[in-house]
């Protein structure tokens, strides 16, 4: 039954993806976040799902008329440039039979964002695509909260199996960024029960990112959630009710989750940290003694023959100092470029809806920054959906400025006209 309901469903995606290009964006979304099929039993597990959309959408792109062009903003140029260097050090790579492989991965991944940046081309299409990546992850976050709930926070939660976000870790990392995506959709829809249900719905997926026992996590958790509450309207009825909700929950977590947390502080005793601290002085010298083509990808074999459990010193690492920078301005300008831009639309009521987007968008990055730190997440998905949306908002927002202003201008032009 489980095979027959996810075959309907993407048949359902694939015929909307064919009647509405952008829809298969979304169609993508779903497949690659939620990964529905890995839910199943029987033959639909083991059936290329998410290939299948992407040629339905590659179809569905080139006959429609209902596209951009790709607009070369300074992240889609860094992104190029970023991809092209990847394949420059795949070449001098020190595990051929690894990195090949893992850069045509990556590819598959980096390919889709092209139909991202030329299908969503207006402001509600960007909408829908923040709300089904947020409901696709939320979806699963729901199920796991519910699950740590129920179990007093006693066992961890996983993500969908064959994933990148499979891992406790990884998961919870993922469902942490979501959460200010979430809040976002609270805030912009109309619908009354949405909302109600979302206010519920939040907590549990907090309590699924607790349940992962990933410290990590927590950390990210405590620094977005800071960065939100700081900046809601709210926040002096905001604040006390976390903490009360915090205060409460701590009893109902068990002795050993504790025990776990509190290894962030005597990090020194901890065999896991002192690995994670001796791979990354293996990376950092790595890069040292070839800062421009570093190791290539999944030169952890070499190096270190372990994991480098982070995005850091993993790009530097296996790419050289040149690509580091690259992928860190992405992030640290996304943010830079999203704060400028609530400076240049605070005075235009028209435009509220940037600053929104501009505070879920920096609290679901500050996240990403916070938990990549122990994780090696460098080339994730989710990542560049948030510096392509953060762009794509930087887009639509300008190009509803520059018509509030030519209005006023005009409005300003016949005012004077009828004076004289």
């Amino acid at each position: 039954m489980r095979d027959i309901t996810v075959l309907l469903f993407l048949i359902f995606l694939i015929v909307i993806s064919i009647r509405k290009a952008w829809l298969g964006v979304l169609a993508l979304s779903i497949f690659g976040y939620m990964n529905p099929h890995s839910y199943a039993w029987g033959f639909v597990r083991s059936l290329p799902v998410y290939y299948t959309l992407f040629l339905v959408v590659c179809f569905s792109y080139l006959k429609t008329k209902d596209k951009q062009p790709i607009f070369f903003d300074w992240r889609v140029k860094s992104f190029l440039f970023l991809w092209f260097y990847f394949c420059i050090t795949t070449v001098f790579a020190w595990v051929q039979f690894a990195a090949i492989p893992k850069l045509i991965e990556v590819t598959k991944i980096y390919i889709p964002f092209f139909f991202t940046l030329a299908l969503i081309n207006t402001k509600e299409k960007l909408y829908y695509l923040i709300i089904t990546i947020a409901c696709s992850i939320g979806i699963i976050a729901f199920k796991g909260g519910l699950f740590a709930l129920a179990t007093g926070f006693s066992y961890r939660v996983w993500g969908p199996s064959g994933t990148q976000y499979f891992g406790n870790n990884e998961f919870a990392l993922m469902t942490i960024i979501a959460i200010p995506l979430l809040i976002l959709f609270r805030n912009e829809t109309q619908n009354n029960s949405i909302k109600l249900f979302l206010l519920v719905a939040i907590p549990v997926c907090v309590a699924s990112a607790i349940s992962s026992w990933s410290r990590g996590a927590l950390l990210a958790l405590i620094g977005s959630s800071t960065y939100l509450i700081w900046h809601s309207k709210r926040k002096f009825l905001l604040a006390p009710a976390v903490v009360g909700g915090v205060i409460f929950s701590l009893p109902y977590l068990p002795e050993k989750w504790f025990n776990r947390m509190q290894t962030i502080e005597t990090y020194e005793e901890d065999k896991s940290a002192l690995g994670r601290l001796e791979v990354w002085r293996d990376g950092w010298n790595y890069a040292l003694d070839h800062p421009f083509v570093g190791a290539g990808f999944e030169g952890w074999r070499m190096v270190s023959m372990r994991d480098w459990h982070s995005a850091y010193v993993e790009i530097f690492s296996e790419h050289g100092f040149i690509a580091f920078g690259i992928w860190l301005s992405m992030i640290l300008g996304s943010l830079l470029s999203l704060t400028r831009l609530q400076s240049m639309t605070r005075n235009y009521p028209e435009l509220k809806w940037v600053n929104t987007y501009s505070i879920s968008l920096k609290a679901s990055l500050i996240a990403y920054m916070i938990g990549a730190a122990f994780l090696g997440v460098s080339y994730w998905d989710l990542l560049y959906h948030l510096i392509f949306i953060a762009a794509l908002t930087k887009k639509f927002a300008l190009e509803e400025l520059d018509i509030l202003l030519k209005n006023q201008f005009d409005s300003r032009n016949k005012h004077l006209r009828h004076l004289y």
